[in-house]
């Protein structure tokens, strides 16, 4: 589950001579093409600084078994009466891929042990960065400096990178009015794993698939779902009014700490949740069995920007679009912002600045649109709780859903499938088409041209023949 502990972890992910923006891709395999693998440890490549998150690739067999399958979700009202189901057995089907429920530190934990721990520098805090046509250059607070070729902001909703990058677009007059002024916070999010719990007390455990459940109220939200280490994450979700949201006006300034989440632990305590041996559990007795250090409370924006790159500077996930988390899917946007600049960032042969900054639009015209669909998907999950009449619209279209209408939205859900243009590609056995990745098809056109330019070349082993 990707709602648990979120902890403020900058790091400077510097890949010698990795195309792209994490080196886990390329320490298991070179470029399928149209290099060999002696070739490519020997040309001139960009040096890419990450700050903020990467993720690995040739790990599914370790992260199917930090995971539990996820194949249904189940919602009720506030005092715990069934509304609705949305079956998700079909979704192998559909997309050739099963969904797994896990606890965030777990992923953390498999995603650091695929990085060289000597190229990931944490308790970084970014200052300010000047870049140019030779390259960029990241200052920390520690008074040390990086030095690279592209720099890739993914440090999240409030990214240093962005903010440094949109003054000096400012100054310019490059930066869109719409991307000017503060993030429009809509929720408050309270968030947390309990300890490894007793299945004679929540018998869900015991299930070989995730319990995964669903609470729309009137001004909130909860959710839980059980992980494979027998612990339940739980989130709970304030919707923002014009009035609760100068209540927490004074946290949004504020620094996060245990006692802004105290507060909230104690206003929602006597919530219903389903589950428990005697079906009459309460939030209370979640946030019991949590440990402190597991809880935490944020606030948390929705806005797409309209400019994410400048220069040999660029933007990733939550740094250049917040989603709201009733939907789900900023984890999956992000990563899938991933693959497309790695596809396009594996294009480049010398790190020249008018080639950077073609492939970051390309990235962009890509994935933009993506950003823009996900926001209102979520907006739209976000409008099944409350009281308003499009709540109750929304909640009567998924109690009364024909089977086709579902099976139209679990396609659409599952379209997305992105692959990465340097690795062997991977066979795709859904039913349904995946969506079309320019990305991919665009990169693959120009590694296949190259490799035929090259294979038509003559060798300079080879004598020239007058006729």
């Amino acid at each position: 589950m990707s709602s648990i502990l979120e902890a403020e972890i900058q790091a400077v992910v510097e890949p010698p001579m990795a195309p792209i923006n994490t080196e886990v891709y390329t320490s298991t395999a070179p470029p399928r093409a149209p290099l060999t693998e002696e070739e490519w440890a020997n040309m001139d490549k960009p040096k890419v600084l990450i700050v903020g998150a990467g993720i690995g690739v040739g790990i599914l067999e370790e992260f199917k078994k930090i995971g539990k399958l996820n194949t249904r979700l189940d919602v009720f009202d506030e005092e715990r009466k069934p509304l609705f189901q949305v079956d998700f057995t079909k979704r192998p089907k559909y997309c050739g891929a099963e969904e797994y429920i896990f606890a965030r530190p777990d992923l953390y934990d498999l995603l650091l042990r695929q990085i060289p721990q000597e190229n990931i520098h944490l308790g970084k805090k970014v200052l300010s960065f000047e870049q140019n046509d030779l390259g960029v250059m990241l200052r920390c607070n520690d008074n040390k400096t990086h030095h690279g070729d592209i720099l890739v902001g993914a440090d999240g909703a409030h990214s240093a990178v962005r903010q440094q990058l949109f003054k000096v677009l400012k100054a310019k007059k490059l930066l869109p009015a719409s991307d000017e002024g503060d993030l429009p916070f809509d929720c408050v999010c309270l968030v947390g794993q309990t300890e490894v719990l007793d299945p004679e007390e929540f018998p869900d455990m015991k299930l070989s698939h995730s319990k995964f459940n669903s609470v729309l109220g009137a001004d909130y939200d909860w959710v839980q779902a059980t992980t494979i280490r027998n612990t339940i994450c739980w989130v709970v979700i304030q919707r923002l009014t014009s009035e609760t949201s100068k209540k927490n006006d004074a946290f949004r300034s504020s620094e996060w700490g245990p006692e802004a989440a105290d507060i909230m632990c104690n206003e929602i305590r006597d919530f219903k949740i389903p589950g428990g041996k005697d079906s009459n559990l309460t939030m209370g007795d979640l946030i019991d069995k949590t440990p402190k250090h597991l809880i935490c409370k944020v606030m948390l924006e929705e806005k797409v920007f309209s400019k994410w790159h400048g220069g040999r500077t660029v933007l990733l996930g939550d740094a250049c679009h917040k989603l709201n988390p009733s939907g789900g899917a900023g984890a999956l946007t992000a990563m899938h912002d991933g693959v497309a600049l790695a596809n396009w960032i594996s294009t480049l042969h010398k790190p020249e600045l008018a080639d950077i900054e073609a492939i970051f639009a390309e990235y962009q015209a890509e994935r933009l649109p993506v950003a823009k669909e996900a926001v209102a998907t979520s907006k739209l999950f976000k409008n099944m709780g409350g009281k308003t009449m499009l709540s109750v619209l929304s909640r009567s279209l998924f109690r009364n859903m024909p089977q086709w209408l579902l099976k139209q939205i679990l396609i659409k859900m599952v379209a997305a499938r992105p692959q990465v243009t340097f690795l062997p590609l991977v066979e795709d056995t859904g039913s349904a088409k995946p969506r079309y990745q320019p990305s991919l098809e665009k990169t693959l056109a120009i590694h296949k041209m190259r490799a035929a330019k090259k294979q038509a070349a003559p060798s300079p082993t080879e004598p020239t023949v007058a006729v």
